[in-house]
This record gives C-alpha cells, structure tokens and sequence, in this order.
C-alpha cells in the first residue's frame, strides 16, 4: 500500500504557568492511502491534539510528520496553508458553516478561498456532491433552515469540494441524535469506499466500527491498534465489528 502520511517521534508539549505538559509523547503512526483510521481514548489523551498535528493545523514540539513525501516542518506557512486548502479536507463537532452565506455558497466558499478553480465548474462539482449526499434540496436553504444532521452533511460536501486526498474529522457525531449519526457515518463510509483516505477522531464505538483501523491512546501515547479490515456491508457487519471491538476496549480498560 502506499502512504498518504506519517508521525515519526512526534511530541506535543504545553506550557502552563511555567510547568510543561507532554499532550502527545513520541507517537509513530504511518496511514495509507484509502485507510479509514479511527482514533479512540479518554478525554485529555491527546486524540484530537495528535490529529491536528499530522494535518498542520498545529506546530509539534519535536518530531516530524510527512505528508505525500513532503515534512511538514519545513514548510512556510503560506505553503502549509494552501497544502491543507487543496489536499486536506476538515469537518469537525462545531459545524462551523458561515452564517451570512447560504448552503450552497458556504459548500463552494473554499474552492474560492483556492482561487484558481472555474467558478461554474465549482457549482456543478457542490450540486453533484450535495445529490450524492442526500442535500441537494437544501441547495438554495439558508443555514437556520437545515437540521443539525442535514447542516453536518453540508460541512462533509465543504470539506471535499476541493477534491481533497485526506479527510479529517474530530467527533463529527459528537453533536447529532442516533439517526443523524448514522447518515453522516454512511456518508463516510461512501467517501472512504470511492477512494478518499479518512482520519477520524472519536469516542463513539458505532462510529469506530466503521473504520479499517481503530488507534487507541491514552495518556499522550498509543497503547493499541485494532485491525478491523474493510467494511464491506454496513447492515450485516456493523453489529459484530461493535462486538469485537467493544471488547478490545474494554481489556485495555477504557
């Protein structure tokens, strides 16, 4: 398999009231492409920390994390900026979708923010995503008229308008009822299906389970890695890979 991204020896320290505090301690991960990785741990293990380490959205204290044969650290801000503007793609628990734009526009604001993209063909790309994800009635909706589920949709069609070869998502569920969870979990289940590499950040084993590689942490560091291979049917195998990794968890005591 090749490989989209790596952390090699990556630590993450904190200064608070002259004390240091070691968030992610020499975390070595490798994903590759089309892998749908999971990361699970108690509150403060450093899960969300690690995942804005490896996308550039946060500086590492030590180490070095290479994207597609490129080291992050030696990026310039402005290239690190547009690295994630075209080839990363971010959804996250605070939807975060701009209130003084419609649907529509909020999905196809980065490909402007991009800038070298035609603009008609930005729309016929969010209108075939908005179809594709079950939305496209919204198209024309301003945010306040959308459900929470419908508006979490709206930031995964954000999130891949710019064709991105990494998706990352922090507790994308954390904030949506059971029904609406389970929509946004078949959307990535699809994205990942068609090719897009998926890096998930969750506490929810339903969410876990449909992931190819479930990454435990605890205390700055992993302590396991479960393999659950590919999701080939979300009806017939949901319920058993919940089983199998429910007790994973629950002998590495979370």
């Amino acid at each position: 398999m090749r490989e989209i991204l790596k952390a090699e020896n990556l630590s993450k320290d904190y200064l608070i009231n002259k004390k240091k505090f070691n968030v992610l301690r020499n975390i070595n991960i490798s994903i590759n492409v089309g892998d749908f990785v999971s990361v699970m741990g108690p509150s403060g293990s450093g899960k969300s920390t690690l995942l804005y380490n490896v996308s550039g959205m946060d500086k590492m204290s030590s180490g070095e994390v290479v994207f597609q044969g490129e080291k992050l650290s030696e990026l310039s801000e402005k290239k690190l900026s547009g690295l994630r503007l075209k080839k990363m793609g971010f959804v996250f628990q605070q939807i975060n979708l701009l209130n003084n734009l419609g649907i529509l526009d909020n999905i196809i604001f980065p490909a402007q923010m991009e800038g070298s993209q035609d603009r008609k063909k930005v729309k016929q790309r969010a209108v075939a995503l908005m179809k594709k994800i079950g939305i496209i009635e919204l198209a024309e909706n301003e945010i306040t008229q959308a459900s929470g589920g419908q508006l979490q949709r709206a930031a995964i069609c954000r999130a891949l308008i710019n064709e991105p070869e990494i998706l990352f998502a922090d507790e994308p569920t954390g904030a949506l009822n059971s029904k609406s969870a389970k929509e946004v979990m078949d959307v990535f289940h699809t994205i990942n299906k068609e090719g897009t590499t998926v890096m998930i950040v969750t506490h929810d084993i339903r969410v876990a389970s449909h992931s190819s590689r479930v990454i435990f942490m605890k205390d700055g560091n992993i302590i396991g890695e479960k393999v659950l291979g590919e999701l080939k049917d979300l009806d017939i195998e949901l319920k058993d890979r919940e089983g199998k990794l429910s007790k994973w968890l629950l002998d590495l005591g979370f």
